[in-house]
């Protein structure tokens, strides 16, 4: 009855794949990898673990979640990112979760601990990280292009489980900045879907607003240098945002255009 699915989403990532499945390993009854065509050795890393390996065309992140979900063979579920891993402590909280006899309508909250280029993140917004990962099939689904969140179809009760879910997030500064520059795009996308608008107070206050909320206020600069560069990253991420938003609402580019 308490059996669980672990699901996965990715696209090439030989990086963190084999990581994240050898955390699951004792813990989960069956995992399920969706793949949106990677090029890399991701599929041969996953057959290698012997998981269910399977294709789908990319979407947005919260279509492939809830596609993964249609695979499944056990009736709890587990989502994690390929660049995630569960910690000792973790996995023994989840297995006395189950020891429990759970009700359906509980679902498990974890917090995420967030690493970028080698260094674990514990102020500026970054921690605590805390994210609904476990939840009995049925009960909700994703919603959002971009930073998907889960909406219930009933109510539930919110568990906290000790232990970190281990996010290998960025190498560098680089790989941080581009990301950004793409979820930006995305963010803005959804805002103009929306309806929303952006101004120019928007283009030169919020950017200053999130960096002195994330750095000084939130601690960031505990961090040393790349809790700065985060915040400054952070910062660009919302200017890139609202002028994208103002060049869709002029009409410079065509809604769906990418970089």
């Amino acid at each position: 009855m308490n059996r669980l699915s672990a699901v996965i989403i990715t696209h090439n990532e030989e990086r963190n794949i084999a990581r994240c499945i050898e955390s699951l390993q004792g813990i989960a009854d069956e995992i399920v990898v969706v793949d949106s065509g990677s090029t890399d050795q991701t599929e041969a890393i996953c057959q290698h673990y012997g998981v269910r390996f399977a294709y789908h065309a990319w979407e947005d992140y919260s279509a492939q979640k809830n596609y993964a979900e249609t695979l499944v063979s056990f009736p709890w579920i587990l989502s994690i990112d390929a660049d995630e891993a569960l910690d000792d402590s973790l996995r023994h909280s989840i297995n006395s979760f189950f020891g429990s006899n759970p009700s359906t309508n509980t679902v498990c909250r974890v917090r995420r601990l967030n690493n970028f280029g080698g260094r674990w993140i514990k102020h500026g917004g970054w921690y605590p990280d805390e994210k609904i990962r476990l939840w009995h099939h049925g009960i909700c689904r994703w919603d959002g292009l971009v930073h998907e969140e889960l909406s219930f179809a009933q109510p539930v009760v919110v568990k906290q489980l000790d232990g970190y879910l281990l996010h290998y997030t960025y190498n560098d500064i680089t790989e941080l900045a581009q990301r950004n520059l793409k979820y930006a795009f995305l963010a803005a996308e959804k805002a103009f879907q929306l309806g929303k608008h952006a101004g120019t107070g928007n283009l030169w206050f919020r950017p200053k607003w999130t960096f002195f909320r994330n750095y000084i206020l939130k601690g960031g600069f505990l961090d040393g240098r790349p809790g700065y560069e985060i915040c400054r990253v952070s910062a660009l991420y919302t200017f890139l945002k609202y002028a994208r938003l103002k060049e869709l609402q002029a009409g410079k580019l065509p809604k769906g255009t990418r970089v």
